[in-house]
């Protein structure tokens, strides 16, 4: 194609949106208010799925070695837990260190326990993480069988709660926020498809006349690629805003140490890109399928 004939495509195109008014406002509209709502719930579930990977880091399996080890036989636990596939990091707290922490944890209660030092009941604990945090319960189990080893602890009450719950937050995110895509899909290329109803004749005009399906098709395409473009900068301007606002204002001030909002960069610029691409897609797609059926005269 002729950058001549691109120019004048392009011009019709941007012609045409400012000519049909109230069905370019209709069109703008549809687009902005369900990416606006994509938008929101995408960078919801972003988050809910960092408040879950976030949860999922922090399990780890308590080794706690029998009291009667040698140096030389913690060495040889040691060893075999580093053998095993799918270790993160092994990690040694001697009982003193345990205690301290202990004490420390108590506050002013803490006090009482002071007597503790001159004779430390506590273990020698080696701190197993996983790579694959899933596969904690099976590590922990393994390690259970080991030599010098008095038992484990990973929290086994609420480990089958744990990952049930962040697997079905993971699942219900991606399986709202495909069903929004599809709505919004829905939705912006029916109310597109009115504004090109709308002006069928036209179409069919330039049909009978003789101009190429080609021809007639490119200035629809720059019609439904700005349509999409520019419903999707309110919707990323508000949320940019809007959740650099909440992030400053709250998010930094939650207080738990593993629930932290995900930082607005690159998360807002991620997102935008995303609505962008999305509201440009649905644009020119709902464009050229609604165009179609007049094509054939």
């Amino acid at each position: 194609m002729k950058v001549r004939t691109l120019g004048r495509h392009m011009k019709e195109g941007s012609k045409n949106i400012i000519r049909n008014g109230w069905m370019t406002f209709a069109s703008v509209s549809a687009v902005t208010v369900m990416l606006l709502v994509v938008g929101a719930f995408l960078l919801l579930i972003m988050n809910v799925n960092h408040f879950a990977d976030s949860l999922e880091d922090d399990v780890e399996v308590r080794v706690f070695i029998e009291r009667t080890a040698a140096e030389e036989e913690k060495e040889v636990l040691l060893d075999n837990i580093e053998d095993m596939t799918n270790i993160a990091s092994v990690t040694f707290i001697p009982k003193e260190e345990g205690l301290e922490q202990f004490i420390d944890s108590l506050g002013e209660q803490g006090d009482y326990f002071e007597g503790l030092r001159d004779e430390n009941p506590l273990n020698d604990v080696y701190v197993v993480r996983a790579q694959q945090p899933h596969e904690t319960e099976m590590i922990a189990e393994e390690i259970e069988q080991f030599d010098y080893v008095e038992g484990v602890e990973y929290g086994r009450d609420i480990f089958d709660q744990l990952f049930t719950a962040t697997d079905f937050i993971r699942i219900a995110g991606t399986v709202l926020i495909v069903g929004l895509l599809f709505t919004a899909i829905f939705l912006i290329a029916n109310t597109i498809k009115l504004t090109i109803i709308a002006r069928k004749r036209e179409i069919q005009i330039m049909k009978l006349v003789g101009a190429t399906n080609g021809f007639i098709r490119w200035p629809f395409f720059v019609e439904g690629l700005l349509l999409g473009t520019i419903g999707a900068i309110i919707p990323i301007s508000a949320l940019g805003y809007g959740y650099n606002y909440f992030y400053n204002t709250i998010g930094e001030q939650t207080g738990i140490d593993f629930f932290q909002f995900l930082p607005p960069n690159p998360l807002v610029v991620q997102m935008g890109i995303l609505l962008l691409v999305i509201g440009a897609v649905v644009g020119v797609w709902g464009s050229l399928m609604s165009v179609r059926k007049f094509l054939r005269v």
